[in-house]
């Protein structure tokens, strides 16, 4: 059963209760939701209060727990410490991975997300011969930086509209929806990541010593153009996106549910997301070489 993503944005009291998230409101009647249902929990109040006891049930049940800043974005992502039961060994696999092993890795993800991308152009009418070509001569490690000049493409053509258009985190919309997109995406891929055993901090390519979050950068690659295409179904037929409005978040917060199709079978993102980190590991511990990307 795929697990719910829950959005709070407005004054509320989190509290745990017999197994389930008890929610009150100060007008409105008290509800619940079982805690084993749970995935993805995003605060978006700063007058939100929630105990101690219904954070350590969310972080047993393996949920991410995402905070919001005053300004309404993603600013904090939450999750458990160690919850595979053979973590240690997991953790160990990772570690010793060989440079040779990181750079095969990190050249299957830039080939899937390059594929991604140009089949999201592909449905939309744009060409992308190019893009295809350019997935196809990625190198171990991409040291001609294939995925920058797949970037540089895809941005240049994915918003037809908008020719200006540039890809920034503070630049201007659509990048509003692409980065709470982007956000709610990372917490699903970080919360599998856990789940498989695995550090989020040591990534297979990026390695910025700021950022706790690297292999999740890294694995939701492939994953950005599902993002992407729910952005462009939002600006088909929505002329305000100025403003993050409570309505737009709800939107992209179907980005854990959205179909995708991996390794031949259709899959809530959510459940596919598990299978790729499931296949990380195992390409670690050289039980596989391939990693299992979904394909748009």
């Amino acid at each position: 059963m795929i697990k719910r993503t829950l959005f709070f944005g407005n004054p509320c009291y989190l509290k745990k209760k017999q197994e389930q998230m008890t929610i009150e409101y100060k007008d409105t009647e008290t509800k619940s939701v079982p805690i084993e249902d749970i995935g993805v929990v995003v605060l978006d109040n700063q007058q939100i209060t929630l105990t101690t006891a219904l954070l350590m049930a969310l972080m047993e049940n393996n949920a991410a727990v995402i905070t919001s800043n005053w300004q309404h974005l993603p600013e904090g992502l939450l999750l458990p410490m160690a919850e595979h039961h053979a973590f240690t060994e997991k953790v160990r696999s990772q570690f010793e991975a060989s440079e040779p092993l990181r750079k095969n890795l990190w050249q299957q993800t830039v080939q899937a997300k390059i594929t991604n991308q140009a089949n999201l152009l592909d449905s939309i009418g744009i060409p992308s011969e190019n893009m295809h070509y350019w997935a196809s001569q990625v190198k171990s490690g991409d040291p001609d930086n294939y995925e920058a000049r797949a970037a540089a493409y895809y941005w240049q053509h994915l918003f037809a509209d908008n020719r200006v258009f540039r890809r920034g985190r503070f630049e201007a919309p659509p990048n509003n929806l692409l980065n709470y997109g982007y956000a709610i995406l990372r917490g699903v891929i970080a919360r599998n990541l856990v789940a498989s055993g695995l550090m989020t901090f040591r990534g297979i390519h990026h390695k910025n010593k700021y950022n706790p979050y690297c292999l999740a950068d890294d694995i939701m690659e492939p994953y950005r153009p599902y993002t992407d295409k729910i952005v462009l179904e939002i600006l088909a037929d929505t002329v305000e996106i100025e403003e993050l409005t409570t309505d737009l978040k709800r939107r992209l917060l179907i980005i854990p549910a959205t179909d995708i199709n991996i390794d031949g079978q259709n899959s809530p993102l959510m459940v596919g997301a598990g299978r790729t980190t499931a296949s990380l590991i195992q390409c670690y511990e050289g039980v596989m070489r391939k990693l299992v990307y979904p394909v748009l």
